[in-house]
């Protein structure tokens, strides 16, 4: 995979979610950088992304560029079916 993305990946995620440290641990092995932002004190920021999100509740959330990726689950699924050099 190549290793630069040219679309940003941003993260949000919550400071004792296993799958949050699961997904930023997948993107730093595969060499990606990644935005983060904790939702721990923002509540209301975390409910804006669920509403716009299809009503996704959990973290992590991932984007790449605009594209709502999913959380760890669905990362390691586009990877692991070679599709996520797509989205980048």
């Amino acid at each position: 995979m190549d290793k630069k993305a040219t679309k940003p990946i941003h993260v949000y995620t919550t400071t004792y979610c296993p799958y949050c440290v699961s997904a930023k641990k997948l993107l730093e092995s595969l060499g990606l950088t990644y935005a983060e932002t904790n939702l721990d004190n923002d509540p209301e920021l975390r409910a804006r992304l669920s509403r716009e999100n299809n009503g996704w509740r959990t973290v992590p959330m991932i984007f790449i560029g605009d594209h709502f990726v999913g959380g760890f689950t669905d990362l390691k699924s586009l990877h692991d079916a070679g599709k996520l050099n797509e989205l980048l």
